[in-house]
C-alpha cells in the first residue's frame, strides 16, 4: 500500500530503501532532487543516460527523450530513464549510487564576475563571487546552471572544490556563434551579475570506497576532475589515483603545469597527458592517439578500479562501453559527468 501523498505514488529505491513521493504529472528525477534523494543524474533532459536504472517493478510513462539516452530494447528490459518517466503507480527502483547525504538543496542566486581569464585560445576561466549570505553548498564535481533573461540554461561543472571558495571557478570553452560563449569571449566583463542556480549532478567522489581511481577528461572535461583532485588533496585522500587528459593538441591541456604541481605534492597521483592530432610544430613526445585507449592500455584489467569520466561524447560513451565489455569494470563503478562537451552541454 502506498504511503505517499494523495495524487502521487510512493518511488522506493534499492538496495538503499530510501523513498519518496512523486506526483503523478512529474518525473521521477524532478520529484527526488525536490526532497533531496540523491539519485544520478546529468543533463535532466533525457540526452544523456547518467539517470538510467532499472525498474524492479510498478508502471511508468517516458516523455521525450534521445534513444541514445534509452533504447527500446533497454526500455523492454525494464529501464527507466529517471529524467523523462512518470508514474504510473507506485514504483521500485534499483540505483546503487543513492547515498543518504548525496543531495545538497538547489538553490537560485545572483553572482558577480569576479576575474576573467583566458587559459588558451578557446578557453575562459571564470571566477564568480556569491554571496556572502548564502552558501552554496556542493559536492566538487558538481555543476551550476546560468539563467540567461530570455530563460535560457547554460551548464557548467564548477573547477574547484567547495573549501577553495567561497567563489566558483568555471572553464568555458568558445563556441563561435553561441549566444552565451559569444557574451563570455566578447563583451563580459568584470562585476557583471549573472543568475546561477545549483547544485546539480551526481558526478562526485564515492569516499565510501577504497578502490583505486582512474580519472578520464578531454578538453574542458577536465573542470570537475580538477574540483575532485583539490577535493582529494584536502581530505587526504590517499587512494592511488592516475589522471588521464587527452586533447587534440598539446595547447587544449591548458592546465598542464597545474596537474604537474598537484602530482609533486600528492603522492598517489599520476599523470598521463595524451595528444591525438599534434602538428610538427608542437614538437610533442609524449602519449598520442584516443585518451580513452590509453587507459586500457595501462590497465586492461579494471575489475577492481572506479572510474571517473568526463568529457567529449565519444569518449565517455566509448569509454562506458569498453571498460566494462573488455576491461571488467563494474557498470557501476563508472561514473560520468553528463555534460560531455560544451557544445553537448550548453549550445553556446
Amino acid at each position: 500500500m502506498s504511503t505517499a501523498a494523495p495524487g502521487s505514488f510512493q518511488v522506493t529505491v534499492q538496495p538503499s530503501g530510501r523513498s519518496f513521493g512523486a506526483a503523478a504529472d512529474e518525473t521521477l528525477l524532478g520529484a527526488a532532487i525536490r526532497q533531496g534523494i540523491g539519485l544520478p543524474y546529468g543533463c535532466k533532459d533525457g540526452a544523456c543516460g547518467s539517470c538510467k536504472c532499472k525498474k524492479l517493478s510498478g508502471e511508468v510513462e517516458h516523455r521525450a527523450h534521445q534513444s541514445k539516452a534509452l533504447s527500446p530494447d533497454e526500455e523492454a528490459a525494464g529501464y527507466v530513464l529517471t529524467c523523462s518517466a512518470v508514474a504510473l503507480s507506485d514504483v521500485v527502483l534499483e540505483s546503487r549510487q543513492v547515498t543518504d547525504e548525496s543531495a545538497f538543496p538547489v538553490k537560485k542566486m545572483p553572482s558577480r564576475v569576479l576575474s576573467l581569464e583566458k587559459k588558451s585560445q578557446d578557453v575562459m576561466l571564470v571566477k564568480l563571487q556569491l554571496p556572502a549570505n548564502d552558501t552554496l553548498r556542493y559536492h566538487a564535481g558538481q555543476y551550476v546552471e546560468f539563467i540567461l533573461r530570455d530563460g535560457a540554461r547554460r551548464s557548467y561543472s564548477m573547477a574547484n572544490a567547495p573549501h577553495n571558495g567561497p567563489h566558483v571557478e568555471l572553464h568555458i570553452r568558445h563556441m563561435p556563434g553561441g549566444k552565451f560563449t559569444d557574451h563570455v569571449f566578447g563583451a563580459m566583463k568584470e562585476k557583471e551579475i549573472l543568475r546561477v542556480e545549483g547544485p546539480y549532478g551526481s558526478f562526485f567522489l564515492r569516499e565510501d570506497s577504497a578502490k583505486p581511481i582512474v580519472l578520464l577528461a578531454s578538453g574542458t572535461g577536465f573542470a570537475p576532475i580538477k574540483a575532485i583532485i583539490e577535493h582529494m588533496q584536502y581530505k587526504r585522500i590517499d587512494r592511488p589515483t592516475v589522471l588521464y587528459w587527452g586533447g587534440r593538441r598539446p595547447g587544449d591541456l591548458y592546465m598542464d603545469n597545474w596537474v604537474k604541481e598537484r602530482c609533486a605534492e600528492m603522492g598517489q597521483l599520476r599523470y598521463v597527458p595524451v595528444v591525438s592530432n599534434a602538428l610538427p610544430e608542437d614538437d610533442w613526445t609524449g602519449r598520442t592517439g584516443f585518451v580513452h585507449k590509453a587507459v586500457l592500455e595501462d590497465f586492461p584489467d579494471l575489475s577492481g578500479h572506479q572510474v571517473y569520466a568526463c568529457g567529449a561524447p565519444i569518449v565517455v560513451d566509448s569509454a562506458r562501453d569498453e571498460y566494462t565489455r573488455v576491461a571488467g569494470l563494474p557498470a557501476d563503478e563508472f561514473y560520468a559527468d553528463a555534460f560531455t562537451s560544451e557544445a553537448d552541454k550548453t549550445q553556446g
